[in-house]
């Protein structure tokens, strides 16, 4: 699994258009083959900035959507809208959250 993790900066002006065309797009990336997680996360101290957070059921699965039209498209409508360059960063679980509470509760018996 590849965990995406998109950070971006938006003006005070845009951000609300980047929350609704997130809106519209959203359904149609997490239904996108290999997609099994979609959030978006705004920042609790500066509201301009969004972090989209995604599942992919492998690399491959990330490749072909980034070389899709849908992520084209998206990105194509999202990308005047930054203030800033985006920053994004892709992760292999090292340590899966089940097996960290499983490791506390057998720690607390």
């Amino acid at each position: 699994m590849i965990v995406r993790i998109v950070r971006m900066t938006f003006s005070p002006a845009t951000v609300e258009v980047f929350l609704e065309r997130f809106e519209t797009a959203a359904p149609k990336i997490r239904s996108v083959s290999g997609c099994e997680r979609l959030a978006l996360w705004r920042d609790a101290d500066a509201p301009v900035v969004c972090t989209t957070h995604s599942h992919w059921a492998s690399p491959e699965a990330l490749s072909a959507y980034r070389q899709s039209d849908l992520f084209r498209d998206t990105w194509a409508r999202v990308k005047p809208l930054f203030t800033d360059r985006p920053e994004a960063h892709s992760y292999r679980v090292a340590r899966p959250a089940p097996a960290i509470t499983e490791a506390a509760r057998a720690s607390s018996s």
